[in-house]
């Protein structure tokens, strides 16, 4: 396990700072690594959603079992077509879903089928219903093909075209979303082995917030940051330890490190890490373990601390409740995912047409709450929710996206291009 120390000598241009977006999550990608690797469970389907794979899941049956038909119509050998001719032939009997169809198809001769029934070996190529003219006489069905509407093969799935037996169905490192559950089920797997779920701890810092209950006072704020990390840390399924809010207090604030450190593999406190601020928090981090303490070159959410206290990984964030967000989505979240055993990749931003023009400086990269929406012509545009301080909370909600100014980039103006990184799924 690489030191703090060691890590910056590694990071061409480290300057705590002054750290660019990019070099915090090169160190990052560094100090943190999976903690689970050697201890997974396995679950079933129905509580297994959003878990971590700990092991590829192979497929125990051919994906298609057997070759089948893709839809509703008549199965026949293609062979039998003709360049520019129509081809009529007579049905012999009707292939239901779910079983194998017992006679025999010869040259001339057709098979009613449905969607998802067998095709006998001999067959290879399905007509549509829709496609057909059907004639009836003395108890004899004949269906007359159109030519040229057809070619060999078509409308037909072949065994294990989607996964073949012992192909891997999903890799280790996946998310199993509601789609993988339906891939998993339909291998007959009734459960799946799973990293276990990423213990977190969280505590707000401060004097001067108020957790819910607490009367009024003047120059005193009520807690949101805690139910916002609660909300991005559960949607991402980790397991939360919520530890309240710890006051300004050495005492208390080595408790709650010390314990934290004991019972998780990841703190995340909000407030006390910006210059100015009480000595306290940062007094405390340094003297319990290896910590950093950073400027970023972004707004928001300047002031950052990370590093290890024992055995786990500390993120303290800046508290005003907008950095805090801003910083867990640029961050702590891929951190976490790397933690938890995850091989997810970032969701690519959209590109969208800026409806108003932004200041912004060389230098840093911004990240400004933005509602993204289609224009007439199908392309994405964005604006931005107005007031962009760091405190107005609301701005988050209104938005569904942060419009990503990057760290060279300068003015935008009206109908220039940006970066948006979407809020689905995270917020």
């Amino acid at each position: 396990m690489k030191s703090l120390d060691e890590i910056a000598a590694a990071l061409q241009g480290y300057d705590p700072q002054a750290l660019s977006v990019d070099q915090v999550n090169a160190f990052l990608a560094e100090l943190v690594q999976p903690v689970s690797a050697h201890e997974s469970q396995d679950v079933y389907l129905f509580d297994a959603l959003g878990r971590v794979l700990a092991q590829d899941v192979d497929s125990p049956i051919h994906v298609p079992a057997h070759n089948n038909s893709a839809m509703d119509g008549f199965a026949f050998d293609a062979a039998q077509l003709k360049v520019d001719q129509a081809l009529s032939l007579r049905v012999v009997g009707t292939a239901l879903a779910g079983k194998a169809w017992p006679g025999k198809v010869n040259v001339g001769e057709c098979l009613k089928i449905m969607t998802g029934a067998i095709l006998p070996d001999n067959l290879d190529t399905v007509v549509p219903q829709e496609f057909c003219q059907l004639a009836s006489a003395q108890d004899v069905t004949t269906i007359t093909i159109p030519p040229n509407i057809l070619k060999a093969g078509d409308n037909r799935r072949m065994m294990g075209e989607d996964l073949m037996q012992g192909q891997a169905a999903l890799k280790a490192g996946q998310h199993l979303t509601p789609a993988a559950l339906g891939l998993v089920a339909s291998l007959g797997l009734p459960d799946v082995r799973v990293h276990r779920r990423l213990r977190v701890a969280y505590f707000s810092t401060g004097d001067e917030v108020l957790s819910l209950g607490d009367a009024p006072r003047e120059g005193a704020v009520y807690d949101s940051n805690r139910y916002t990390v609660f909300g991005l840390l559960t949607r991402m399924g980790c397991e939360v330890m919520d530890m309240g809010v710890v006051r300004d207090e050495p005492a208390q604030l080595e408790a709650a490190f010390a314990k934290a450190a004991l019972e998780a593999d990841a703190i995340i406190t909000s407030g006390g890490v910006s210059v100015g601020e009480a000595d306290f928090t940062k007094a405390m981090m340094k003297k319990l373990g290896d910590v950093a303490f950073w400027k970023i070159a972004m707004r928001p959410g300047r002031p950052m601390a990370v590093g290890r206290i024992g055995k786990s990984v500390l993120f303290g964030l800046p508290g005003n409740p907008v950095a805090v967000m801003v910083t867990f989505l640029a961050f702590v979240r891929p951190a976490l995912l790397r933690m938890m055993g995850s091989t997810a990749q970032p969701a690519p931003m959209v590109r969208a047409r800026c409806l108003e023009p932004l200041r912004k400086k060389a230098g840093r990269t911004e990240y400004q709450r933005g509602f993204v929406s289609s224009a007439a012509d199908g392309t994405l545009q964005v604006r931005t929710t107005g007031n962009q301080g760091s405190g107005v909370l609301s701005s988050m909600v209104q938005g569904n996206g942060l419009i990503v100014l990057h760290h060279a980039q300068g003015h935008v103006a009206v109908g220039d291009e940006v970066d948006v990184m979407m809020f689905e799924g995270a917020i």
